[in-house]
């Protein structure tokens, strides 16, 4: 192991009490390197140094802060294949996907960039003579930010920069499996021109990082993108002290298709959104609504599309999906198709662990036919698993798209205007996509879900700049 992933605080690089190993999924005998873990003493000092530093940064010049998320976003965009192989070891994303994740990173930072200029305001006519009223946009101090695993670099950054360009200081938790794209990420942050503490990494177990970052008072604000169980007790935890939170839960996406779809161009999509970046996906399409006169045909061309999607190292050329991020990751897909089929679904393809040349966590994409109270149709695997149901008309289609806990996105392969609009207007999703598939969205634009899909303001674009401000109204009188 050549490479030792530190945490960053107050402007040092610090070690960790302990060290682990930074596997790699595409082959377990190669680890990408290995990390150290803080403890809760650790953690805390990172929250005093963003709470010292985010004073003055707060009131920095906006020309500042962009300057700084500029040359983040270019170095991140100058440096995008080296950064997506690092991804592609540590998460098992193939690497056209990885870079493509990089690029995307690197867009994002540049884009708030431009959004730090243009923080807006208001100034308004008061109802009583001779008086002022002015509305302006300030930070909200220290966010704690706690990403996932899946987009190790696209994820922070969607919360890193918006965070920065506002004027806030940042400790930032990674997941425990990509502690090296967090590691790269905070490097280049480091070198950025940002005052010592405001922006901290602070790699270690949610036990100790994330339960330090929803119970330290020195955290004013709280994003979290993860599981339905964890941000339910995030929730919890923050509104016993009044903590600012914004949560990403996950999804159980529909993608309905109707018999006057495009058939062969719907089951690209259905593929796309089911099965790309091993189903590891919020928006992932894991459950595909087929209408009944074409269910049938959907079903013989997509089992025929899947046979010929390879699945390999993610490093290989020619792979379309790589291997599962982790071993727990692999035992719960697995535990679904289990369930699924004592549950008496029909397993259509795929579901095998597959032995390659490097060991790692393979698994075949999984069709599954299932019925919508079958518990492959209802809860979220997060995996290269689809559950297809069969629907009798549009109508049924449409119930069944919205028979769910969650609300992140739905899609619908059409031709007709009719049914196209019907469907964005009465989806219960905060993103709606039609004839494209789920998984797929533009940095510039929000991101965000309804039910048990999301809470608080929508991330990304300009839209993000509700989470990580406040609104303060002055009066003045002449």
């Amino acid at each position: 192991m050549s490479q030792r992933f530190q945490s960053y605080i107050d402007g040092r690089w610090i070690a960790g009490a302990d060290s682990a190993a930074d596997e790699n999924p595409s082959d377990l005998g190669s680890p990408v390197g290995e990390y150290g873990s803080l403890n809760a003493a650790q953690v805390n000092e990172a929250i005093a140094a963003a709470a010292q530093a985010q004073r003055a940064w707060g009131l920095s010049s906006p020309q500042q802060r962009a300057d700084a998320l500029d040359f983040v976003g270019s170095e991140i965009l100058a440096r995008k294949e080296e950064l997506g192989r690092l991804l592609a070891q540590e998460e098992g994303k193939t690497l056209p996907e990885s870079i493509g994740e990089a690029a995307r990173a690197g867009q994002i930072f540049k884009f708030f960039a431009g959004e730090a200029l243009r923080i807006p305001g208001e100034k308004l006519a008061s109802t009583r003579p001779g008086v002022d009223v002015e509305i302006t946009r300030e930070p909200v101090g220290v966010v704690g930010i706690i990403a996932p695993w899946n987009f190790p670099l696209a994820i922070p950054a969607w919360k890193i920069a918006p965070a920065l360009a506002y004027g806030n200081a940042v400790v930032f938790k990674p997941a425990e499996i990509v502690p090296g794209c967090a590691w790269a990420l905070a490097e280049i942050l480091s070198r950025a021109g940002l005052p010592a503490g405001v922006f901290n990494l602070a790699i270690g177990s949610g036990r100790v990082v994330g339960q330090a970052l929803v119970e330290n008072r020195g955290i004013d604000a709280l994003s979290f993108t993860g599981s339905v169980p964890t941000g339910n007790r995030l929730l919890k935890q923050a509104a016993e002290r009044g903590l600012k939170i914004q949560l990403e839960m996950g999804g159980k996406n529909p993608l309905v298709v109707l018999a006057d779809a495009d058939l062969d161009k719907a089951v690209e999509i259905a593929v796309n959104g089911a099965y790309f970046s091993t189903g590891q996906r919020c928006t992932a399409s894991s459950r595909l609504i087929v209408e009944a006169p074409v269910y049938d045909e959907f079903i013989a061309r997509t089992r025929k599309r899947l046979q010929q999607i390879k699945v390999g190292n993610a490093l290989a050329q020619g792979v379309d999906i790589g291997p599962v991020a982790s071993r727990s990751q692999l035992e719960t897909d697995l535990s679904y198709l289990e369930i699924a089929r004592s549950e008496g679904a029909e397993l259509l393809h795929g579901g095998e662990l597959l032995e390659l040349d490097t060991p790692g966590h393979y698994l075949s994409p999984a069709l599954i036919a299932a019925q919508p109270q079958h518990r492959i149709a209802r809860e979220e695997v997060f995996g290269p698993v689809a559950a297809v149901l069969r629907a009798d008309d549009y109508e049924h289609a449409l119930a069944l798209a919205n028979d769910t806990e969650f609300g992140l996105c739905a899609g619908i392969a059409t031709t007709s205007l009719k049914y196209a609009t019907h469907f964005k207007r009465h989806a219960q999703a905060g993103m709606v996509m039609v004839n494209l598939p789920t998984a797929g969205v533009d940095p510039h634009v929000p991101f965000g879900g309804r039910k048990a899909s999301s809470y608080g303001p929508r991330e990304q674009g300009r839209y993000a700049v509700e989470f990580y401000t406040t609104v303060k109204t002055a009066y003045t009188s002449a």
